[in-house]
């Protein structure tokens, strides 16, 4: 006997908010989020309807050709019955067919909406988000919870629709037949009913225990198994303690495992004892019946045969509730992603940066970062509650302008707000007053395409995706031929190493550039920069992973690639930004100096004691290699 167990399991592992309400408005989205699959949806129920009437029609023609046994009818109508059972038994097999496919097409199509819409939505949001947000938990969104949305709407919709109209069936035709039998049934209906929705709940329980062991095994394992992660895990010297804390989880998903198969079992011998017995009742009293000539022996078997599909669909709409609850929080789930707002938007009808070489200018700027309950989700965090404090204000009226193919260089200490400065001019955060803009135009009113190609960003940790060399410099223009690419790597002063490769640009990078050098790395990101051939070029430290060979070809290259650009310089070194058009001095998030190289150490302030710092200890020789 089915008991829909395997929908039990594969829908409630999805829960995570055992007993959480749902409000009506997730119902009237999860309707217009299926409304262009409702003629699919529509075929589906319609199927199992009829999946659901074969079903009851079947004992009813077999408790027929024993009568017609019995009562010695002519052979034709019981070869006649036999054939039409065939037949029906044929059709309900190509209906399975058929509804199976249906189920599969509205059920993948869904799958393919949900993630399109998550993973568009996900591209829209800030920074911020990211940084607070735990990737494992975000993926699982877009893996689990939609699986389990789409699983539950599937099965969940065809099963109730398929009970309903089985049970009443059922229940219509023993009723017709025999109402003493049918009531007799019925009354065993609470010694299965009951223990049908506790151990619903116990399996229930299990498995959200389960997936939460599970979902931080996978975090444990997509952290650890990073290149950094096991650098860090090796240097630290902690296998053994990685080792236990995965085992523990790892067992205790094992004692899960058996706790909900030992249940699962004792529950369906317990359901197939009570069917058992409901059946020897029927058997009884329609045997006592049939003999006092009040019923025939064929009404008997089909009563018996009523009674075997009578159980299955009462226990489907007994734990309905579990599913339908499963179904609509693996929903507001993902609506939860969704109705999270990105902080930064685009206007409607924006501008674009006008033609020719760009100024970056700003404009009594202050920013503070943003609270967490303005960016992120507390499940998203695996917090319990946000952290709602105001993020305390890192940027202080910050004004200064990069005429059109200036250089203009921010120093100081680390963590005065020179990554945050740069941050601002291409949007990956907003200021909260002030304005920045490029070419006298508000970046708040410039459309996020205009941006993207008008600027390039070459941070410190120059990101690359675990793909080849020529699909890590192709995200920065995709219609690029290979010339361009080894012309981008020759000013990049990489193209011999690449050529050295045995699959040249085919060459797999690995996960974040693990493969290559950290020279190698940035001068890769930096041929990427190159490729694009911005009009403003923000770098982050760029150099700051070079020997001092490596480090001199680049700034080379960067010379020719800036010419005629706007240019934002973030140095550490000094000795990398004393052409500087413009050297800006940040502390504490305030510009406390400017000016030029000569005319900030004239004025002996910070810029002064930075550059005594850096090179005052050393020998003039190895002053003028940095």
């Amino acid at each position: 006997m089915d008991m829909n167990f395997s929908s039990w399991m594969a829908m409630e592992s999805a829960m995570q908010e055992g007993g959480q309400r749902v409000s009506r408005e997730t119902i009237r989205r999860i309707i217009r989020f299926a409304r262009p699959l409702r003629g699919a949806v529509l075929a589906l129920l319609l199927l199992s309807a009829i999946s659901a009437v074969l079903a009851v029609a079947t004992p009813v023609i077999a408790g027929r050709v024993l009568n017609a046994i019995t009562n010695r009818e002519d052979s034709s109508i019981v070869v006649g019955l036999a054939l039409l059972i065939a037949a029906i038994a044929v059709v309900d097999a190509v209906i399975g067919i058929v509804e199976r496919w249906r189920s599969a097409s509205v059920g993948e199509e869904l799958i393919l909406r949900l993630r399109q819409a998550v993973f568009d939505h996900v591209q829209r949001m800030p920074v911020a988000f990211f940084t607070r947000t735990r990737t494992g938990a975000l993926v699982s969104r877009l893996n689990n919870d939609v699986i389990a949305a789409q699983r539950a709407f599937t099965m969940t919709l065809s099963m109730i629709t398929n009970n309903i109209i089985a049970l009443v069936l059922t229940l219509g035709v023993m009723i017709v037949l025999s109402w003493q039998i049918t009531l007799l049934a019925l009354i065993l209906l609470p010694v299965f009913y009951l223990p049908a929705r506790k151990m619903g709940r116990r399996l229930a329980g299990l498995e959200r225990e389960a997936a939460g062991h599970n979902a931080a095994m996978t975090t444990q394992m997509t952290e650890r198994f990073s290149a950094p992660g096991a650098t860090l895990i090796k240097l630290f010297g902690r296998p053994q303690d990685e080792s236990a804390e995965f085992g523990r989880r790892a067992r205790r998903v094992r004692d899960i495992g058996v706790r909900a198969a030992v249940n699962q079992w004792l529950f369906m011998t317990a359901l197939s004892l009570v069917s058992a017995l409901a059946l020897a009742l029927v058997y009884g009293l329609g045997g006592y019946l049939s003999l006092e000539g009040q019923l025939d022996t064929g009404t008997v078997v089909t009563m018996a045969l009523l009674l075997t599909r009578l159980y299955q669909p009462l226990t489907g709409l007994a734990n309905a509730r579990a599913d339908v609850m499963t179904a609509l929080v693996s929903f507001e789930r993902v609506f939860e992603v969704l109705d999270l707002s990105p902080l930064i938007k685009e206007k409607p009808n924006p501008k674009t940066v006008p033609d020719g070489p760009v100024s970056v200018e700003f404009d009594k700027v202050n920013f503070a970062y943003p609270a967490a309950d303005k960016v992120s989700l507390a499940s998203l965090e695996d917090v319990a509650v946000l952290d709602t404090r105001g993020g305390d204000q890192v940027l202080h009226e910050i004004s200064f302008r990069a005429e059109p193919g200036q250089l203009v260089a921010l120093v100081g200490s680390s963590g005065a707000g020179k990554s945050t400065i740069a941050s601002l001019a291409p949007r990956l955060y907003d200021a909260d007053s002030g304005t920045v803009r490029l070419s006298g135009v508000d970046v708040k009113d410039l459309s996020f395409a205009s941006i993207r190609d008008a600027m390039g960003l070459v941070t410190q940790d120059g990101h690359l995706f675990h793909e080849t060399i020529g699909e890590n410099l192709r995200l920065a223009r995709p219609s690029a031929t290979d010339e361009e690419l080894w012309d981008a790597l020759t000013r990049a002063r990489l193209a011999d190493l690449v050529r050295s490769l045995p699959d040249q640009l085919d060459t797999v990078v690995g996960e974040r550039g693990y493969r290559l050098s950290g020279g190698e790395r940035q001068r890769l990101t930096i041929a990427r920069l190159l490729l694009a051939k911005p009009r403003v070029v923000i770098l982050d430290e760029a150099t700051a992973h070079l020997d001092s060979s490596s480090e001199a070809a680049v700034q080379e290259a960067l010379v020719e690639a800036l010419a005629g650009r706007t240019a934002l310089v973030i140095a550490h070194r000094l000795s990398t930004v004393r052409a500087a058009d413009l050297i800006l001095v940040v502390e504490a998030g305030r510009i406390i100096e400017r000016g030029t190289h000569e005319e900030l150490l004239a004025v002996g302030g910070r810029y002064a004691e930075l550059y005594r710092t850096q090179f005052d200890d050393r020998t003039p020789a190895t002053a003028d290699a940095q």
